[in-house]
């Protein structure tokens, strides 16, 4: 059980106002009759516990805390201090939504078991989206940021400098394709494809599974040969946890005119928020009691004692 969870209908830590009382939803009116929603959105499906609160989808408040193996010391503490820094009361939440993974195993139910608590305490929705897919999108706007930072550095400095490829000179924003990586050990990462351009959400172009890095590599070097001109990405960025692969990624086949980049990227909660609200928006619900994880393997006892026959 996750420290700080009870079972008796209530959140320890969060005081009275994490008690069940009818409907869960309470404050004033006017608080219940508030035009904006807001979202509790959590993920520990990696090293950092990243959570936050949206105000659909504008950032209230985020909390993106390093404790790999110890996120259910920390999940509790995190959540009410978020509550508390934005000012919002359990009472006054629409919904929550959590990052189901795929990443490590241990880790993934903490945000999951907890979110799922919350929703059926206080009577919310939840909703369970891809951690890799807030991986993508978080990675990539820190790349393009920093490039972006590093081109006002040059042209503060005097340099010239020439239009990079994500420029595509045609007015309409160009197409970036977007790996994700976390890494799952042995030669193998949690990862998937994503496409994005502008300030889109990245849009899905493979699903996340855990796979061999190098055998990935291949496989998208081959996708990106087997495209037309015309549908190639300006840019293929590999973002996320790269240390362990830098070396074989860095030797990505990428054809003409359609550059590399590599950036390490932990995961923040603005952008498990962000996509966290937009699935809440939208109208998303799972059922409290059947979400579950996205493991994308057998957890190691479980391994072993299928090959035990």
């Amino acid at each position: 059980m996750i420290q700080g969870l009870g079972n008796e209908g209530r959140v320890e830590g969060l005081g009275d106002e994490g008690k069940i009382k009818g409907s869960g939803k309470e404050g004033t009116i006017e608080e219940q009759k508030k035009p904006r929603q807001r979202f509790l959105v959590l993920d520990t499906s990696t090293a950092v516990m990243a959570a936050a609160v949206m105000e659909e989808r504008s950032l209230l408040e985020e909390r993106n805390e390093r404790a790999e193996r110890n996120h259910s010391v920390h999940v509790v503490p995190v959540m009410e201090q978020l509550l508390a820094a934005s000012g919002t009361k359990p009472g006054q939440l629409d919904g929550i939504a959590v990052g189901i993974g795929p990443g490590s195993y241990t880790g993934i139910r903490i945000a999951v078991t907890a979110a799922k608590t919350l929703a059926w305490a206080w009577d919310i929705p939840v909703a369970g989206v891809s951690s890799l897919q807030a991986l993508a999108w978080g990675g990539w706007h820190s790349g393009l940021a920093a490039k972006a930072q590093a081109a006002a550095d040059d042209a503060a400095a005097g340099a010239g400098g020439t239009p990079s490829a994500d420029q595509g000179g045609t007015g309409a924003a160009p197409v970036h394709w977007i790996v994700p990586l976390v890494d799952a050990r042995r030669g193998q990462a949690y990862t998937a494809l994503f496409a994005s351009a502008g300030g889109d959400t990245p849009r899905r172009l493979a699903p996340d599974a855990i796979r061999q890095v190098n055998g990935w590599l291949e496989e998208l070097a081959a996708r990106l040969a087997e495209a037309a001109p015309e549908e190639r990405p300006a840019a293929v960025w590999i973002v996320g946890e790269t240390g362990q692969h830098a070396a074989a990624a860095a030797e990505l086949r990428c054809p003409a005119g359609t550059a590399l980049q590599l950036v390490p990227y932990e995961l923040e909660g603005r952008w498990i928020g962000r996509l966290g609200a937009e699935a809440l928006l939208a109208g998303q619900r799972d059922d409290v009691h059947a979400l579950v994880p996205n493991y994308t393997q057998l957890s190691e006892a479980e391994a072993n004692l299928l090959r035990k026959g």
